[in-house]
């Protein structure tokens, strides 16, 4: 698996737990910034990693930011981009299963570390359910095919 992961300074120190977590079960890592506290623009990061996973360059992304919110507002931008918001464990594997995300995002200022970490590996660890799910999806992607 290779993984696109990002984040703004909000989320720089979270990001860098879980790339090591993630470097240390072999996964391919491509971080795409930041690479400091300094403040920057969390959409110069978000849109990086969602173009990554978009074109299939990666399987998935991780983007987080303080809250989340930001990078998984601009990431579903990006068409083809699920990016789901998440700060717990059962939402971590429902958005899998339900809605097949392909973005996992993150607030560091809301979630601590550990958790943090069991939702990265619970959220990787899932495999998209299929059955019902696909029609809901396939009306996403007829909404997102009809936009301008």
């Amino acid at each position: 698996m290779k993984v696109a992961i990002g984040s703004d300074h909000g989320g720089y120190r979270l990001k860098e737990e879980i790339k090591a977590m993630l470097e240390a079960q072999q996964i391919e890592v491509v971080d795409l910034g930041c690479d400091c506290e300094q403040s920057v623009d969390y959409p110069d990061y978000a849109l990086p990693v969602a173009q990554k996973v978009a074109a299939g360059e990666c399987d998935r992304g991780i983007l987080i930011c303080g809250t989340g919110i930001g990078m998984s507002i601009a990431a579903n931008k990006v068409k083809g981009i699920r990016c789901a918001l998440v700060h717990d464990l059962f939402s971590a594997k429902a958005t899998r299963e339900h809605n097949d995300s392909n973005i996992l995002a993150m607030g560091e200022r809301v979630v601590g570390p550990g958790l943090a970490l069991e939702i990265a590996k619970v959220w990787l660890g899932t495999e998209f359910a299929g059955g019902r799910h696909v029609n809901r999806l396939n009306k996403i992607n007829e909404i997102e095919a009809n936009q301008r």
